[in-house]
């Protein structure tokens, strides 16, 4: 018994260190926890901002995106055609990925904050290889965001492979916000930005 105690007391830090990285390394939850709180301290704070100005045609500022298909959970599909008038917010994620896990609930908020207006849309991208996957995640997390996944090939100038990955299409169109990697959506200023975006024409 008594070499137990000196075994604990020689090393029971590092063993406690070590269980802490087996316990990260296999929970997709406990990573995402850990960043949800480094993120909300502002070390791993990441800044969206806009693209810089590429003149496409003499007409606009800011690059047009291609056009891109989704198909929601009752199989419609929706194109970013089909969504011009409307401010766009686009998120491609999946369950297994921790980073998209960090901002997921950022990314709830700011649909609890813009969903019911008309003129704004969600396009919560699942990447997931299996979709049930993504739709167990949101059920098990009591997340209310629409359910889509891709309807056909990603275009290049949305998303590249990296998650998550976010883009922000303005009214016309155009991509005015791109971010690769986790953020926190539910900031003031992110919030502000939306709403500057909803009121041009």
């Amino acid at each position: 018994m008594e070499d137990i105690k000196i075994w604990i007391r020689r090393n029971g830090i590092p063993a406690m260190l070590i269980a802490v990285a087996v316990v990260l390394f296999v929970s997709p939850d406990a990573k995402a926890w850990v960043m949800r709180q480094l993120m909300s301290t502002g070390v791993l704070k990441t800044k969206i901002t806009e693209i810089p100005a590429g003149k496409k045609g003499g007409e606009s500022d800011f690059p047009s995106a291609s056009v891109f298909a989704v198909r929601d959970a009752k199989g419609n599909i929706l194109t970013t055609t089909n969504l011009k008038g409307k401010v766009v917010f686009i998120n491609f994620w999946a369950s297994w990925c921790p980073p998209c896990r960090a901002e997921f609930p950022s990314v709830e908020k700011l649909y609890q904050k813009f969903g019911k207006n008309p003129e704004f849309e969600f396009l919560m991208v699942n990447m997931d290889d299996d979709p049930k996957a993504g739709k167990e995640f949101l059920q098990k997390n009591g997340y209310s965001v629409p359910f889509m996944v891709p309807d056909g090939q990603v275009p290049a100038d949305y998303f590249q492979g990296s998650l998550p990955t976010t883009i922000v299409l303005d009214k016309k169109g155009q991509i005015r916000l791109s971010h690769t990697g986790m953020a926190d959506y539910s900031v003031n200023s992110f919030y502000q930005q939306m709403e500057e975006l909803v009121k041009e024409n």
